[in-house]
């Protein structure tokens, strides 16, 4: 199936810069999955939309600050005294998996040092361009470096700023992992948890940590040419059955963000998930999706389309540019169901 038919035009200015205050005062498209039909609400609606009985599944995954700047250090570096920006993507064993900027700096053996003096050594090099690196220290260790010396690392179309980098998390976020923010759940609010929990909607949560793999975009002609990178995920025992629960008493699963629902579809309980969801696909858990509108040719574009059709969901996106919805991270929503 070919790339461009998820591509889409999308005015520079629909591209949201900080979120929406109250968080409640977003957009909400609501979209019927069988027949296209849409309607304009907010997400301060959703307690009248749902219903007593509905699941709700979010992905708990914290974001953190995976931007680190760092110096090249070593006899054997050619480079020794060059800044470079460290990206960290996740542990993978006793190694970090990161991007450099300039990595075409950086070789095998290359050693970069942090702010505090720690120093990291350069294994090898992927063919994805990402890098090993060896840190020495258990992956703990590592965290607390990031969270004491980065940044964190808000999309490229976001012009970072105080306000935006302290907004970039979920309410409920509470396992560290996470490069980039499971989005749709920026429009959750303790407030609005509570209201839905009195109007009887449960909730559940999994965990998948969001790497490059979800965000990287598509650069082949065609869905086949494209290769997921492998993310972690961990789905727990209440979860799991909390969903069989619904399922056997015919109340609705909707899933919160492309992220969780990856971690549902993928089947797995606890590892890594490569699951590329494509048209095509036939879903076995979720009912419904609250989701955020998608860059054009991403992944996650072609995840909705498969839920809710490629036709109905680009049809959708361009009454959204019409209709001045706000788009991306910190951009409005829509309701699937």
């Amino acid at each position: 199936m070919e790339t461009s038919l998820f591509d889409y035009p999308l005015p520079p200015d629909r591209i949201a810069q900080k979120p929406m205050e109250p968080r409640e005062a977003a957009k909400l498209l609501v979209m019927n999955r069988q027949t296209g039909a849409l309607q304009d609400r907010r997400v301060g609606d959703l307690p009248e939309l749902l219903r007593a009985g509905d699941l709700l599944v979010f992905n708990d995954s914290k974001v953190f600050k995976a931007r680190l700047k760092a110096e090249v250090v070593g006899a054997n570096s050619r480079d020794k005294g060059l800044e470079v920006e460290i990206f960290l993507i996740r542990p993978d064993g006793d190694m970090w998996i990161a991007m450099a900027k300039p990595g075409k700096k950086l070789h095998s053996r290359s050693r970069v040092m942090f702010a505090d003096g720690t120093k990291a050594r350069v294994i090898g090099k992927r063919d994805d361009g990402t890098i090993d690196l060896d840190f020495g220290m258990h992956a703990g260790k590592v965290f607390d470096l990031a969270d004491a010396y980065g940044e964190v690392p808000v999309p490229p179309y976001v012009e970072p700023n105080e306000e935006n980098t302290s907004a970039y998390q979920t309410v409920y976020a509470r396992n560290v992992g996470s490069v980039a923010a499971p989005t749709a759940g920026f429009h959750f609010t303790p407030e609005l948890l509570n209201t839905l929990k009195t109007k009887g909607v449960e909730t559940a949560f999994v965990t998948l940590h969001v790497g490059i793999g979800t965000f990287r975009p598509m650069k082949g002609t065609t869905l086949e040419e494209h290769i997921m990178h492998e993310e972690w995920a961990d789905v727990p025992q209440d979860t799991r059955e909390a969903i069989k629960r619904a399922k056997a008493e015919g109340r609705r699963v909707i899933v919160v963000g492309t992220t969780a629902m990856r971690a549902l579809e993928s089947g797995i309980e606890s590892g890594f998930t490569k699951l590329f969801i494509t048209p095509g696909y036939e879903f076995k858990i979720a009912d419904g999706l609250i989701t955020n509108f998608h860059l054009p040719k991403s992944t996650l574009i072609v995840l909705v389309s498969s839920f809710a059709g490629r036709e109905h969901v680009m049809d959708a996106y361009k009454y959204a540019i019409d209709h001045s919805y706000r788009f991306y991270s910190f951009g409005d929503a829509m309701l699937i169901v």
